[in-house]
Protein backbone atom coordinates (compact mmCIF):
# COMPACT_ATOMS: atom_id res chain seq x y z
CA UNK A 1 0.00 0.00 0.00
CA UNK A 2 1.53 3.29 -0.98
CA UNK A 3 1.33 5.63 1.99
CA UNK A 4 2.80 9.14 3.66
CA UNK A 5 5.14 9.52 7.29
CA UNK A 6 3.87 11.81 9.58
CA UNK A 7 7.34 11.20 11.84
CA UNK A 8 10.07 9.21 12.36
CA UNK A 9 12.12 9.29 15.49
CA UNK A 10 15.54 7.79 14.15
CA UNK A 11 16.49 7.98 17.99
CA UNK A 12 14.22 5.80 19.48
CA UNK A 13 13.55 4.17 16.21
CA UNK A 14 9.80 4.62 16.00
CA UNK A 15 7.74 6.28 14.01
CA UNK A 16 4.09 6.12 11.95
CA UNK A 17 2.50 6.73 8.92
CA UNK A 18 -0.85 7.13 7.27
CA UNK A 19 -1.76 4.90 4.57
CA UNK A 20 -3.98 5.06 1.22
CA UNK A 21 -6.94 3.79 3.14
CA UNK A 22 -7.16 6.90 5.52
CA UNK A 23 -5.71 4.66 8.57
CA UNK A 24 -2.65 5.63 10.81
CA UNK A 25 -0.27 3.26 10.98
CA UNK A 26 2.88 2.83 13.43
CA UNK A 27 6.02 1.01 12.60
CA UNK A 28 9.83 0.48 14.63
CA UNK A 29 12.87 0.41 12.49
CA UNK A 30 12.88 -3.49 12.16
CA UNK A 31 9.78 -2.71 10.17
CA UNK A 32 11.70 -1.25 7.16
CA UNK A 33 13.38 -2.78 4.70
CA UNK A 34 16.65 -1.27 4.97
CA UNK A 35 17.44 1.96 6.89
CA UNK A 36 17.54 4.97 5.69
CA UNK A 37 16.21 8.68 6.82
CA UNK A 38 12.54 9.13 6.83
CA UNK A 39 11.52 12.98 6.71
CA UNK A 40 7.86 13.89 7.01
CA UNK A 41 5.62 13.96 4.19
CA UNK A 42 7.95 11.28 2.18
CA UNK A 43 6.09 8.46 0.18
CA UNK A 44 6.62 5.25 1.00
CA UNK A 45 5.39 1.64 0.35
CA UNK A 46 4.58 -0.64 3.23
CA UNK A 47 2.36 -3.95 3.87
CA UNK A 48 -0.53 -3.24 6.61
CA UNK A 49 -1.24 -5.71 9.56
CA UNK A 50 -3.56 -4.67 11.69
CA UNK A 51 -2.85 -1.65 12.45
CA UNK A 52 1.26 -1.72 12.08
CA UNK A 53 2.99 -1.05 8.94
CA UNK A 54 5.86 -3.97 7.78
CA UNK A 55 8.06 -3.63 4.76
CA UNK A 56 8.29 -0.30 4.81
CA UNK A 57 10.94 1.40 2.16
CA UNK A 58 11.21 4.74 0.55
CA UNK A 59 9.30 4.73 -3.10
CA UNK A 60 11.82 7.14 -4.32
CA UNK A 61 14.71 5.12 -3.14
CA UNK A 62 13.29 2.58 -4.74
CA UNK A 63 12.32 4.11 -7.81
CA UNK A 64 16.35 5.41 -8.18
CA UNK A 65 17.72 1.78 -6.95
CA UNK A 66 15.43 -0.05 -9.40
CA UNK A 67 17.07 -1.27 -12.79
CA UNK A 68 14.11 -0.78 -14.93
CA UNK A 69 15.14 2.28 -16.76
CA UNK A 70 17.21 1.05 -19.67
CA UNK A 71 17.75 4.70 -20.63
CA UNK A 72 19.10 7.54 -19.23
CA UNK A 73 16.27 9.74 -20.95
CA UNK A 74 13.14 7.53 -19.42
CA UNK A 75 14.49 8.70 -15.88
CA UNK A 76 13.15 11.66 -15.90
CA UNK A 77 9.44 10.63 -16.88
CA UNK A 78 9.53 7.92 -13.90
CA UNK A 79 10.78 10.97 -11.88
CA UNK A 80 8.47 12.99 -12.82
CA UNK A 81 5.24 10.31 -12.24
CA UNK A 82 6.75 10.37 -8.73
CA UNK A 83 6.11 13.57 -7.69
CA UNK A 84 2.38 13.55 -7.14
CA UNK A 85 2.67 10.82 -4.76
CA UNK A 86 5.15 12.00 -2.84
CA UNK A 87 3.28 15.34 -2.71
CA UNK A 88 -0.17 13.73 -2.01
CA UNK A 89 -1.56 13.45 1.53
CA UNK A 90 -3.79 10.61 2.81
CA UNK A 91 -6.01 10.26 5.60
CA UNK A 92 -4.93 12.20 8.53
CA UNK A 93 -1.84 13.45 7.38
CA UNK A 94 -3.15 17.55 8.03
CA UNK A 95 -3.25 16.32 11.86
CA UNK A 96 0.45 15.71 12.22
CA UNK A 97 0.86 19.63 12.36
CA UNK A 98 4.03 22.04 13.77
CA UNK A 99 5.54 21.28 17.01
CA UNK A 100 3.84 22.48 20.11
CA UNK A 101 5.44 23.48 22.97
CA UNK A 102 5.32 21.33 25.98
CA UNK A 103 6.00 24.05 29.19
CA UNK A 104 3.51 23.63 31.69
CA UNK A 105 1.60 27.53 30.86
CA UNK A 106 1.67 26.14 27.28
CA UNK A 107 -0.35 23.34 28.13
CA UNK A 108 -2.73 25.53 30.46
CA UNK A 109 -3.25 28.13 28.29
CA UNK A 110 -4.54 25.41 25.21
CA UNK A 111 -6.48 23.54 27.84
CA UNK A 112 -8.31 27.24 28.07
CA UNK A 113 -8.44 27.62 24.46
CA UNK A 114 -7.82 25.53 21.80
CA UNK A 115 -8.52 22.42 23.66
CA UNK A 116 -11.25 23.86 25.88
CA UNK A 117 -14.09 21.28 24.06
CA UNK A 118 -11.70 19.29 22.88
CA UNK A 119 -12.96 15.70 24.22
CA UNK A 120 -10.84 13.57 21.23
CA UNK A 121 -7.22 13.29 22.20
CA UNK A 122 -4.36 12.63 24.33
CA UNK A 123 -3.03 14.43 27.13
CA UNK A 124 -0.04 13.27 28.91
CA UNK A 125 0.61 13.32 32.66
CA UNK A 126 2.22 16.66 32.20
CA UNK A 127 -0.48 18.13 30.79
CA UNK A 128 -2.42 17.19 33.12
CA UNK A 129 -0.79 18.66 36.15
CA UNK A 130 0.02 21.76 34.49
CA UNK A 131 -3.67 22.33 34.20
CA UNK A 132 -3.91 21.21 37.94
CA UNK A 133 -1.24 23.69 38.49
CA UNK A 134 -2.30 26.91 36.83
CA UNK A 135 -5.76 26.38 37.70
CA UNK A 136 -5.31 25.97 41.35
CA UNK A 137 -3.05 29.72 41.09
CA UNK A 138 -6.43 30.94 38.91
CA UNK A 139 -8.67 30.31 42.28
CA UNK A 140 -6.49 32.02 44.24
CA UNK A 141 -6.38 34.51 42.16
CA UNK A 142 -10.02 35.13 41.89
CA UNK A 143 -10.23 34.92 45.64
CA UNK A 144 -7.95 37.55 46.55
CA UNK A 145 -9.54 39.71 44.11
CA UNK A 146 -12.67 38.68 45.04
CA UNK A 147 -11.94 39.89 48.67
CA UNK A 148 -10.16 43.28 47.93
CA UNK A 149 -13.66 44.05 46.06
CA UNK A 150 -15.94 42.39 48.95
CA UNK A 151 -13.35 44.82 51.11
CA UNK A 152 -13.86 47.71 49.56
CA UNK A 153 -17.78 47.89 49.32
CA UNK A 154 -17.63 46.53 53.72
CA UNK A 155 -18.95 43.23 52.75
CA UNK A 156 -16.32 41.82 54.97
CA UNK A 157 -17.08 44.01 58.45
CA UNK A 158 -18.47 41.91 61.47
CA UNK A 159 -22.35 40.72 60.96
CA UNK A 160 -22.12 41.53 57.46
CA UNK A 161 -23.63 38.43 55.11
CA UNK A 162 -21.68 36.51 53.09
CA UNK A 163 -18.93 38.08 50.41
CA UNK A 164 -20.81 38.34 47.22
CA UNK A 165 -18.36 39.30 45.05
CA UNK A 166 -15.80 36.11 46.08
CA UNK A 167 -18.78 34.11 45.99
CA UNK A 168 -19.77 35.11 42.03
CA UNK A 169 -16.70 35.39 41.03
CA UNK A 170 -15.32 31.77 42.34
CA UNK A 171 -18.97 30.51 41.14
CA UNK A 172 -18.59 31.51 37.64
CA UNK A 173 -14.64 30.62 37.33
CA UNK A 174 -15.41 27.05 38.71
CA UNK A 175 -18.88 26.68 36.16
CA UNK A 176 -16.38 28.07 33.41
CA UNK A 177 -13.51 25.46 33.90
CA UNK A 178 -15.74 22.54 33.79
CA UNK A 179 -15.51 21.67 29.84
CA UNK A 180 -11.79 22.16 29.89
CA UNK A 181 -11.56 20.05 33.02
CA UNK A 182 -13.69 17.25 31.25
CA UNK A 183 -11.95 17.28 28.04
CA UNK A 184 -8.61 17.00 30.20
CA UNK A 185 -9.34 14.13 32.17
CA UNK A 186 -11.59 12.23 28.64
CA UNK A 187 -8.03 13.40 27.16
CA UNK A 188 -5.82 11.84 30.34
CA UNK A 189 -8.23 8.31 29.77
CA UNK A 190 -7.67 8.13 25.96
CA UNK A 191 -3.56 8.60 26.50
CA UNK A 192 -3.67 5.65 28.80
CA UNK A 193 -5.77 3.55 26.60
CA UNK A 194 -9.41 3.78 28.02
CA UNK A 195 -12.49 5.32 26.54
CA UNK A 196 -13.10 8.64 28.15
CA UNK A 197 -16.61 7.37 29.38
CA UNK A 198 -14.66 6.07 32.53
CA UNK A 199 -14.82 10.15 33.29
CA UNK A 200 -17.85 9.93 34.87
CA UNK A 201 -15.95 8.16 37.64
CA UNK A 202 -14.47 11.07 38.87
CA UNK A 203 -17.37 12.89 39.53
CA UNK A 204 -18.80 10.35 41.84
CA UNK A 205 -18.83 11.03 45.66
CA UNK A 206 -16.35 9.95 47.50
CA UNK A 207 -14.44 7.62 44.91
CA UNK A 208 -14.16 10.75 42.39
CA UNK A 209 -10.71 12.15 43.97
CA UNK A 210 -9.23 8.86 43.84
CA UNK A 211 -10.42 7.58 40.61
CA UNK A 212 -8.98 10.98 38.97
CA UNK A 213 -5.91 10.52 41.08
CA UNK A 214 -4.62 6.61 39.32
CA UNK A 215 -5.63 8.02 36.22
CA UNK A 216 -3.48 11.33 36.62
CA UNK A 217 -0.69 8.84 37.67
CA UNK A 218 -0.59 6.16 34.95
CA UNK A 219 1.85 6.25 32.59
CA UNK A 220 1.16 7.43 29.09
CA UNK A 221 1.24 4.70 26.24
CA UNK A 222 4.32 4.72 24.58
CA UNK A 223 2.48 3.52 20.82
CA UNK A 224 -0.04 5.35 19.01
CA UNK A 225 -4.00 4.40 19.82
CA UNK A 226 -7.04 4.22 18.48
CA UNK A 227 -7.38 8.18 19.82
CA UNK A 228 -3.64 9.35 18.44
CA UNK A 229 -0.32 9.15 18.46
CA UNK A 230 2.17 9.27 21.34
CA UNK A 231 2.21 12.89 22.76
CA UNK A 232 4.94 15.46 22.22
CA UNK A 233 7.53 14.76 24.59
CA UNK A 234 6.98 11.58 25.61
CA UNK A 235 10.14 9.27 25.68
CA UNK A 236 9.13 6.39 23.92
Amino acid sequence: MRGEILHYDEDQGFGFLTGADGNRYSFAREDMRRETSLARGAAVEFQPDRGQARNVYSVRLQASASPGATAPAAAPPQQAALRPAAAQHFGRAADAGPAQSTGLWDYFWRAVTRNYFNFADRARRKEFWAFCLFWTISVIAVVAIGLAADAAVGDLEPGQEMPAMTVGLCGLFILASIPPWIGLIVRRLHDIGLTGWLAILCFIPTIGGLATLVFALIPTQTRENQWGPVPQGVRI
